[in-house]
């Protein structure tokens, strides 16, 4: 039977503009994603999906509400709590891509990896089987910069699950590229996530994309509908 691996509960977020107006991005928010599943958050640019996103990977905290990973209350941790957790068990994928560009693809999914304590031959033994698995092998060593846009893609994928976390947050992933480079991507997400079991929780605006997932749920008025 599988597991909550996050679950929000009561999640309130505001945010202030100029000296008076608060906003309210979250108003209550309630939600969790098990493991080995694939959800999909969709909701309209400025709704909030990315404060949701923050918030569940511990990069924001909110006003009030708590977040639970893996049954663990984890709500007002200590920053090096956080940051561990954020290491360790969560891995994160963005728009953009964010791999650091003097190291090749390669090495930018060794050295998380390196970070979190493994030796340096285990780590690379792990990151060329993830490039064999996502099909660029063969471009380990080339730089960001000489890589296409699906296949930066792809490396921060693999360096997003380096670490063999137990959830995976995903922020618009294939926004920036081209449809069929898209479907490619997505498809790679879909099979690494299933084959890993990991909890997987997928912002999005395409909905040809969200409804392959598991379960959409979409973000109205700082809730959770599913």
């Amino acid at each position: 039977m599988s597991s909550e691996v996050l679950t929000l509960s009561d999640i309130c977020k505001s945010y202030h503009k100029g000296t008076s107006r608060e906003v309210s991005v979250l108003n209550g928010t309630n939600f969790s994603v098990s493991s080995g599943e694939i959800v999909a958050l969709v909701a309209p640019s400025g709704a909030g999906k990315s404060t949701l996103l923050h918030i569940a990977g511990l990069l924001d905290e909110a006003d009030s509400g708590n977040v639970f990973l893996a049954g663990e209350n984890v709500t007002g941790k200590s920053d090096s709590f956080r940051t561990s957790m954020r290491r360790n068990q969560i891995g994160f994928i963005y728009q953009s891509h964010h791999l650091l560009p003097e190291f090749s693809a390669l090495e930018n999914i060794v050295l998380p990896q390196l970070v979190s304590g493994m030796p340096k031959e285990e780590a690379t033994s792990r990151a060329n089987k993830l490039l064999e698995k996502v099909g660029i092998l063969s471009r380990r060593d080339h730089r960001p910069g000489t890589l296409s846009g699906g296949e930066q893609q792809r490396v921060a994928f693999c360096r997003a699950i380096a670490n063999q976390p137990d959830l995976l947050l995903a922020d618009e992933p294939t926004g920036n590229l081209d449809p069929e480079t898209a479907e490619n991507v997505f498809n790679t997400l879909i099979e690494l996530t299933r084959e890993t079991g990991l909890a997987a929780l997928v912002a999005t605006h395409n909905l040809d994309l969200a409804h392959r997932m598991d379960r959409v749920v979409h973000l109205e008025r700082g809730l959770i509908i599913s």
